[in-house]
């Protein structure tokens, strides 16, 4: 399951495999790369992406995009 987020002007998305969830940039073309830097906690609930990447990513927060809002 991939979960896509707008987090703060950025396409990025969430996917859990093997009980670990991985965190990827997406392009406008499509194209998916890992982001390896940051560490979603397992025992995170997919409820709770949303806010985690918010903590993760606050100081990318504009005015024209102050949210992070999930896509899908």
């Amino acid at each position: 399951m991939i979960i896509k987020f707008n987090v703060f002007g950025k396409q990025m998305s969430v996917l859990k495999k093997n009980e670990e969830w991985q965190l990827f940039n997406e392009s406008d073309t499509g194209i998916r790369s890992r982001v390896y830097d940051v560490v979603i906690p397992s025992d995170l609930e997919s409820t709770e992406l949303g806010t985690y990447l918010d903590d993760i990513y606050h100081e990318y927060s504009s005015e024209k995009h102050p949210n992070v809002i999930e896509l899908g």
